[in-house]
C-alpha cells in the first residue's frame, strides 16, 4: 500500500468514507462502524443532537485485536525466539509511534471527524490521536468483517515493515542473526564455548558461531549467554559486509 503521509488535508463529504473503503480495500456492512471508528470525541461534543459515537471503545477492542494478531505472526515467524524477547518485539510494533507511522502510510488523517477547535489546534497530527484512530479501525474491521480482514489488512501495512526488519534494534543479536539464516534457509546456527578463563569471580567466556561447521563470529564476554551475544553480533557485521562486497 502506499504511503501518501505527506497529504494530510481532510477529506471532505460523507463521501470520504467511500473513498477510504475504496482505498483501504474492504468495504463495510455497517459503514457506522467505520465512521465511528474515525470520530473524535471533540466532533461528538459539537454535534450533541446527533447520535455520534466517538472511537474510544473501538481503540480498546483494537488494542486487544492487533496484539493479538501481531502475537500470532511473531509466534509463527519467530519459532527460536523467547517469551521475553517476543514480547519486547511486539511493544515496539504496537507502541504510539508505530502506530502513527502506519496511520499515516494509509493516510488514515485525512479522514478523522474532529471538532473546530481540534482542527484549529492540529489535532489531525497529534500522535496519540492518529495512534487511537489506527486502533480504532481495527476493532471496527474485526467487528464487521472477521479476524482475517484484519489480517489481510496487516499483511500489506503492519506485516512487511516486521519482515523488512523496521523493529531489528529491539532484537537481540542472536536472533537477529537466526532471521537472516532462517530467511536465506542455508542450515543451523551452533553455538559453542571455546574457553573459560580466569577466577570464579571474574570468570571470561569465550564463544563461536558456526553455520554447517563453518564458523561466523567468535565473541568474549562475563557469562556464556554474553559471549554468545558477541559472537553473533560478529557474525552478524561480517555477513553484512560480504553482502555490501557482493553488491560493488
Amino acid at each position: 500500500m502506499k504511503r501518501n503521509g505527506m497529504d494530510r488535508k481532510p477529506v471532505k463529504g460523507e463521501n470520504k468514507f467511500t473513498q477510504l473503503q475504496e482505498q483501504t480495500g474492504f468495504l463495510f456492512h455497517d459503514e457506522k462502524l467505520l465512521k465511528q471508528a474515525f470520530t473524535h470525541s471533540s466532533y461528538v461534543n459539537e454535534h450533541r443532537r446527533k447520535p455520534y459515537e466517538d472511537n474510544e471503545r473501538l481503540e480498546f477492542l483494537g488494542d486487544a485485536v492487533l496484539e493479538l494478531t501481531v502475537s500470532k505472526y511473531l509466534f509463527v515467524k519467530y519459532p527460536m525466539m523467547s517469551e521475553g524477547e517476543l514480547t519486547k518485539l511486539r511493544a515496539a510494533i504496537v507502541c504510539e509511534p508505530s502506530l502513527v507511522n502506519f496511520a499515516h502510510d494509509v493516510s488514515f488523517g485525512n479522514y478523522i471527524r474532529l471538532g473546530k477547535g481540534e482542527e484549529m489546534t492540529g489535532g489531525r497530527e497529534r500522535p496519540a490521536l492518529l495512534a487511537d484512530v489506527f486502533e480504532a479501525f481495527i476493532g471496527a474491521l474485526y467487528l464487521d468483517l472477521g479476524l482475517d480482514c484484519v489480517v489481510q489488512f496487516l499483511e500489506r501495512v503492519v506485516f512487511p515493515k516486521i519482515d523488512e526488519g523496521a523493529f531489528s534494534h529491539v532484537m537481540d543479536y542472536k536472533s537477529q542473526l537466526q532471521e537472516l539464516i532462517q530467511r536465506d534457509g542455508t542450515g543451523a546456527l551452533d553455538y559453542q564455548i571455546l574457553q573459560e578463563k580466569g577466577p570464579a569471580h571474574n570468570r571470561e567466556f569465550v564463544s563461536v558461531v558456526s553455520l554447517n561447521q563453518e564458523e561466523l563470529g567468535t565473541g568474549m564476554g562475563r557469562s556464556k549467554k554474553e559471549a554468545e551475544q558477541r559472537a553473533a553480533q560478529c557474525a552478524l557485521s561480517a555477513l553484512k559486509e560480504n553482502n555490501k562486497e557482493s553488491l560493488k
